[in-house]
């Protein structure tokens, strides 16, 4: 793959890591509230049993209050569990107190973890990212965890990227072979319908 490309993902991904690194705790609290809210009225999640989310960390959209409100409905929600091959696990979440510290200054469930493939029984996958452009192209903290993720799903779950205000991006966001397109991003101000290129 061309550097240029690396490049280009990795100077944006700094530009808007220092982004988020600006917002104070009273903006994320205000953010994570807004984000519930929106996701909440998702016709995909209302109708969803079995939902995938993650825990959010710093200065990540806050999913908190989202989980809480979930879980209070009964939903059953899944968590990620970090393989050490940056492929991701899951495990069901049970309260706040069944979360532990993980590396990477990550919380995850604890208890026996579902497999990898867990993923493909969800309803509906709420993930990470640091922005995603209009055609889909999510761009994440370049592990490539997500990108595992959206390939075992092969289109067939519905997706949704939580971001902050300000990272659906109208530039193009650089594309590797490996990167799979969402189509579906959430901000505090409202869902967002991606067009994926064919």
């Amino acid at each position: 793959m061309p550097t240029s490309i690396r490049e280009a993902k990795r100077a944006l991904r700094e530009r808007l890591m220092a982004n988020r690194s600006g917002l104070d705790a009273r903006a994320l609290a205000v953010g994570a509230r807004a984000l519930r809210d929106v996701v909440l009225d998702l016709p995909d999640v209302a109708s969803a049993q079995r939902i995938a989310a993650y825990v959010s960390v710093g200065d990540e959209p806050g999913t908190g209050p989202l989980i809480e409100d979930l879980s209070e409905q009964g939903k059953e929600i899944i968590l990620p569990i970090l393989c050490p091959d940056f492929d991701l696990d899951w495990g069901t979440y049970r309260g706040p107190a069944s979360l532990a510290s993980a590396p990477r200054g990550l919380l995850e469930p604890t208890g026996v973890p579902a497999g990898v493939d867990a993923i493909t029984e969800v309803d509906v996958v709420l993930l990470p990212g640091l922005a995603v452009d209009r055609h889909g192209t999510r761009l994440g903290k370049g592990a490539g965890c997500y990108d595992r993720v959206l390939a075992r799903l092969a289109g067939q779950v519905p997706t949704y990227v939580l971001l902050h205000d300000g990272e659906v991006l109208d530039i193009p966001i650089p594309r590797e072979p490996h990167d799979v397109p969402v189509e579906n991003a959430v901000t505090p101000s409202g869902a967002h319908h991606l067009h994926p290129a064919k």
